[in-house]
């Protein structure tokens, strides 16, 4: 564990980096707290990225319940997902960070190269059921901190009555050449073929990313013969009219604004987006992005860790760790991740949201293929990573440089 000297120097080092790992899959709005982290006595602070639910809700329910059982009072802060890492930053300089600490998943390995967060070793917090492929996106070092409590990730919507038009199953839908295949029916239709975002930024990264694990490659190496396949795929729609050319600009929400239009055949957009599908006036569906040759593509995951801040006083830690457990309890997922619009991170309650409601099977087999942007033991390593890699794809869009060149450059600039 760092001394809190060497903690503070590293937190502000780190800043700019946790800002920029921060994204895209799940964003909330403002504050509907205070930043007043001060426990004492049988109140503890947790810090959530989740200001859309007030206190009659069954999140904040579920906190209160979860301090009851461990026998204190749970004082919830707040704050969407950018400011709450500056928060948390700040916090950890004064040596005044919150009990339980609920961060985006790609914030938790920057957060523990900081020292800013203990083990679930040290903790004793049970990870055996999270899904492994989860969980690997707060590992660093060979070590966890904390655990997911739910997860979110990409697929592709499609609207069935522009695909029955032009005569696409959307089963048939399978790998890059099916899907291909079937925009190209789309267009002879006269009709749109798929929308995403590629802006440059962590944004587009996050969109990228299943199209290019899809090929096979490897982020550590963004020059490869797969990385380039993977950003000529998307040149290669711009060209032939498949994709419209907002999308160098498009946003998430921007993309699927479009797509809610009704002209188009596919976009690629998140769990997020359900709600906002069922009210769009068309009848929709949803299928895995497809991998280059077969089968599902690894798309990043989005969610959050609940984890366990350092304390000056380690007898805090006992409380903390029942709350988190409570937290994260089988019975209590369930419930936890319906309300926050997340796939469970347990194979477990999986099984029990695709049961109960078969529209989030798609999501579920998703989620299970998916992969942490960390993983791989990147860490702190991948927001210059990400950023390269967009910078690469936009000039490979913009047309600029082509995508072999684009994507040499970015990894020559990853390597310096």
């Amino acid at each position: 564990m760092n001394t809190p000297v060497r903690r503070r120097f590293v937190v502000a080092s780190l800043a700019a980096a946790l800002v920029a790992a921060t994204a895209t899959a799940c964003g909330s709005s403002s504050s509907d707290g205070s930043s007043d982290s001060t426990a004492a006595g049988g109140t503890y602070t947790i810090w959530d990225p989740y200001p859309q639910f007030d206190g009659t809700s069954d999140w904040v329910k579920l906190l209160d319940s979860c301090g009851s059982q461990a026998g204190v009072k749970v004082k919830r802060t707040s704050f969407d997902t950018t400011d709450l890492t500056n928060k948390t930053l700040l916090a950890a300089q004064q040596g005044n960070s919150p009990d339980v600490l609920i961060v985006d998943n790609p914030v938790v390995s920057t957060l523990a190269e900081a020292g800013i967060l203990t083990t679930t070793q040290e903790n004793g917090i049970d990870t055996s059921q999270a899904e492994p492929n989860l969980l690997a996106a707060g590992q660093s070092g060979g070590k966890t901190y904390g655990t997911p409590i739910g997860a979110n990730t990409l697929a592709l919507y499609y609207n069935k009555d522009i695909l029955k038009a032009a005569g696409v199953d959307p089963a048939s839908v399978k790998d890059w050449a099916s899907l291909n295949a079937a925009l190209a029916k789309v267009k002879a239709a006269g009709k749109k073929g798929i929308t995403f975002s590629a802006i440059g930024t962590e944004e587009g990264s996050f969109q990228f990313l299943p199209w290019f694990w899809g090929s096979g490659a490897q982020l550590t190496d963004l020059g490869s013969d797969k990385a380039v396949a993977a950003v000529s795929l998307w040149k290669d729609w711009l060209t032939k009219g498949y994709a419209p050319n907002s999308v160098i600009n498009n946003t998430q929400t921007t993309s699927w604004q479009e797509f809610a239009t009704g002209q188009y055949a596919f976009a690629e957009n998140g769990t997020w987006q359900l709600a906002n599908a069922k009210k769009a006036g068309f009848g929709y569906g949803t299928i895995p992005v497809p991998a280059a040759t077969a089968g599902t593509a690894p798309a990043p995951t989005g969610g959050e860790f609940v984890t366990v801040p350092v304390q000056k006083d380690s007898g805090r830690y006992a409380v903390s760790d029942k709350i988190v457990s409570c937290l994260t309890d089988a019975k209590n997922l369930m419930t936890t991740d319906t309300t926050l619009s997340y796939v469970g991170p347990t194979r477990q309650v999986q099984d029990q949201q695709a049961a109960a409601t078969p529209e989030l099977k798609v999501w579920v087999q998703a989620v299970q293929a998916a992969k942490g942007r960390t993983s791989d033991d990147l860490g702190t390593k991948y927001p210059k990573i990400s950023e390269q890699m967009w910078r690469a794809v936009q000039a490979a869009l913009t047309g600029s440089k082509s995508p072999k060149d684009a994507m040499s450059a970015a990894q020559s600039s990853v390597s310096q």
